[in-house]
């Protein structure tokens, strides 16, 4: 009888012992697989990190204050201007830049950069330098001073120079910038820029 028992319990322990390392291995699987789960988050993370480059930090902060005078000279020609071409002209390029601005200060605070000051004129504090295009104070004041048909002279003569030099960082972003935003901004910059250079010229000929 003891020995009958004895055989039965050997198998029987034998299986006992298969299931508690079957039991072990899926412990030992169950950590394995859940330190896996932030590596497979890590990807996820760089690529929202890699949306967005130094370019296109660059691109933002130097387009809004020269945007920002843009507008300013735009204001100007309401009450200075002449020509109702030039006004007209003046009115859509606020009306254009305005939200532009509005857009590049959120993409810098989404992406915890700086946003330029309002009367920070050129961001050379933020180690980019000058900024293609833009008027000195000299020339803001002199522009301020004009009026009826010089005025709108001035007016377009700088405004041109202006728009040829937010094409040059327009294409620039184009180029090197990654954020598929920025660069789809950049693009209607250069293009619609590159038409109002085409138009004021046309209109200093007239």
């Amino acid at each position: 009888m003891k020995r009958a028992l004895a055989l039965v319990a050997v198998p029987a322990l034998a299986i006992s012992l298969a299931a508690c390392g079957d039991d072990g291995s899926d412990d030992a699987k169950g950590p394995m697989s859940g330190r896996s789960m932030p590596a497979s988050a890590s990807p996820s993370d760089g690529g929202s990190q890699a949306r967005h480059n130094d370019q296109d930090v660059m691109f933002a902060q130097m387009m809004i204050p020269h945007h920002r005078q843009a507008v300013e000279m735009a204001d100007l020609a309401a009450t200075r201007a002449a020509s109702p071409e030039v006004k007209q002209l003046a009115a859509e390029i606020k009306k254009a830049q305005d939200p532009e601005i509005e857009q590049m200060s959120a993409w810098l605070t989404g992406w915890g950069a700086p946003v330029p000051s309002p009367g920070v004129s050129d961001p050379g504090h933020m180690g980019h330098g000058g900024m293609e295009g833009m008027m000195t104070d000299e020339q803001m004041k002199d522009l301020e001073g004009a009026e009826g048909a010089a005025f709108d002279r001035a007016f377009l003569t700088m405004m041109i120079k202006h728009h040829e030099g937010a094409v040059a960082m327009a294409g620039t972003e184009q180029t090197s910038g990654r954020s598929p935003e920025a660069k789809k901004m950049a693009a209607d910059i250069v293009t619609s820029q590159s038409a109002e250079i085409t138009r004021m010229r046309k209109l200093l000929k007239q």
